[in-house]
């Protein structure tokens, strides 16, 4: 490894041959990055935890080139504010609502809850292992075998970086017409265009932008606020919801099924009504990849995943109740002119359009919120696997800001391509929910493929016990050679159990998440995600195919 100059990282093919080394002038990023200035400031516990996590870094076979700011709190709230469970329910209940109806969408968010803890519990134990920005792609090509590794990690790396991608656009679009409803309940005269919702969408990945750049060494301070509020927002909400609705019967609430898309069998309605809640519990892996900008990575990643689907589904599932309890006229609701039937319903709950634009505006301020911790994480994914030489132009986006230790370019980046996303928007906003499927669509075949190498690996009993007696000079967990537990391991057989529910779950979630609402749609209802991710799969399998597979060979090496 040369350091006059230039980082050399090293690569190596499936034969275990050295490929050709390629070099990332980063001396000025290396030179004034702070690290090192970090632990010189902190408390001793601080200090010796950063060693820590560079020694756990430099056996993964990278160096560290981030800042370490964020802790458990901070991280808790990042992931919450991603993941917006209780948010999305609010937003998308009648989704689950019309294939499922108020029965359905309580058991089906039940088990979907169940299988998100035991998929991201195991992410847990996979982060512990190898608390790396890359996450899914890096665990992909330690656990899979020899012969198949090298594509495989490419593959879950494009999937990975798609997914993002998309989330972090559908979430700016989604902050947009939260504006513009709010708008419409304050002046119904006002009839949102397009063209308005696309720049709205950029002005709100603009803000985003400014958080993760100008004012970035505060973010883990704002994530701390978005945690707060984002406990007192759903407060703020249920209490008088709850307090000046009129109630539905409890028998209405949880034994009415409801089949609005039309399916054979109810028991199909209500499996596809599954997806919207799947949406609404996407996002804890968030925290994976800002693994390199965490505190005791290997045991608060795993921590914050595991209780940001705790925290957010107990109340995504209280705030689900106190709706269905209080939903008056359905039907005026599916009819709202603000495009939300949410807003409809808290104005006929409480029976003020001001209250309902209090509301409604509490619900918009924790959604854009959560587009700067989405943004922050969509781009560390993508500097990760240009880092190891997954994406064109990887040598650019690999780049680390000098001062700020932001992976600058990665960021300007994912900026510009949901600012290319939100010009759908003016051709068609249906065309662009579609975008939101292929969050699904991305994330949950990256999640699955990763859990199921794991539990094909514990089920062989190849991986060894977790020891602190290893150098920094030892690499594991890098090769399926040298696979090692984490700090964090569920303990047998509960450990091999709930990963195989996950495994389970995700197999399901993702199969439907192809599907559309109803049973026979049209070309404006119909799910087109299954097009749009086969067109960036097949250019990534091109992109592999000419040029990729000469220069990626799995995670770079950047250790002797």
């Amino acid at each position: 490894m040369e350091m006059n100059g230039a980082l050399e990282m090293k690569a190596f093919k499936a034969n275990g041959e050295q490929a050709p080394p390629a070099k990332l002038d980063i001396t000025e990023s290396m030179e004034n990055t702070s690290v090192e200035p970090s632990v010189e400031h902190a408390s001793n516990r601080t200090r010796r935890l950063i060693e820590h996590d560079n020694n756990v870094l430099a056996r993964l076979g990278k160096k560290p080139v981030l800042k370490r700011n964020f802790a458990f709190m901070s991280m808790l709230g990042f992931s919450c504010a991603i993941m917006n469970t209780w948010e999305g329910e609010l937003l998308l209940f009648y989704q689950s609502y019309e294939n499922g109806g108020s029965a359905g969408s309580i058991y089906g968010f039940l088990i979907v809850w169940v299988g998100t803890l035991c998929a991201f519990i195991t992410m847990g134990e996979l982060a512990s292992m190898a608390p790396t920005s890359g996450g899914q792609y890096h665990w992909v090509y330690m656990l899979a075998p020899l012969s198949s590794r090298r594509f495989l990690s490419y593959f879950i790396g494009w999937l990975t970086v798609v997914g993002w991608q998309a989330a972090t656009a559908s979430l700016g679009y989604l902050s947009a017409t939260l504006i513009q409803g709010l708008a419409v309940l304050g002046n119904p005269a006002y009839q949102p265009l397009p063209w308005q919702t696309t720049l709205l969408m950029w002005a709100v990945i603009a803000f985003a932008v400014i958080f993760n750049t100008v004012i970035s060494s505060a973010l883990p301070k704002v994530e701390g606020a978005i945690l707060v509020l984002h406990i007192l927002g759903f407060f703020a909400i249920l209490v008088p919801l709850v307090y000046l609705s009129p109630h539905q019967s409890r028998e209405t609430v949880f034994t009415v099924f409801y089949n609005g898309g039309g399916w054979p069998t109810q028991g199909l309605s209500f499996l596809i009504g599954l997806i919207a809640t799947v949406f609404n519990f996407l996002g804890a892996d968030g925290a994976v990849h800002m693994s390199e900008e965490i505190q005791n990575a290997a045991v608060i990643v795993p921590r914050a995943m595991v209780f940001t689907v705790i925290l957010n589904g107990a109340l995504g599932l209280g705030i689900l109740i106190a709706v269905l309890f209080c939903v008056g006229d359905i039907e005026a609701a599916l009819a709202s002119p603000t495009g939300f039937p949410i807003m409809t319903i808290f104005e006929q709950g409480v029976r003020s359009v001001k209250g309902a634009q209090t509301m409604s505006a509490i619900l918009t301020i924790s959604i854009l919120c959560g587009t700067i911790s989405i943004l922050a994480s969509a781009s560390r994914m993508t500097w990760s696997f240009a880092r190891d030489r997954g994406l064109p132009g990887w040598f650019y986006l690999s780049k680390v800001h000098a001062k700020s230790s932001i992976p600058v370019i990665s960021v300007g980046v994912t900026t510009l391509i949901s600012c290319l996303l939100g010009l759908i928007i003016i051709g068609s906003s249906v065309a662009f929910n579609d975008v939101v499927s292929v969050t699904i669509n991305g994330l949950y075949g990256s999640y699955l493929v990763g859990n199921s190498l794991l539990l094909w690996r514990r089920v062989k009993g190849q991986i060894r016990p977790y020891s602190e007696s290893y150098t920094g000079t030892d690499l594991i967990n890098v090769s399926y050679q040298k696979l090692t537990w984490g700090q964090l391991r569920v303990p047998e057989p509960f450990g091999t159990i709930i990963n195989g529910v996950g495994c389970a779950y995700l197999v399901v979630a993702l199969f439907f998440s192809f599907w559309p609402s109803v049973i026979n749609p049209t070309v404006q209802t119909v799910n087109w995600s299954s097009l749009i991710v086969s067109v960036a799969l097949i250019w990534s399998i091109v992109y592999y195919i000419f040029w990729a597979r000469k220069i990626y060979f799995g995670p770079v090496i950047q250790t002797n």
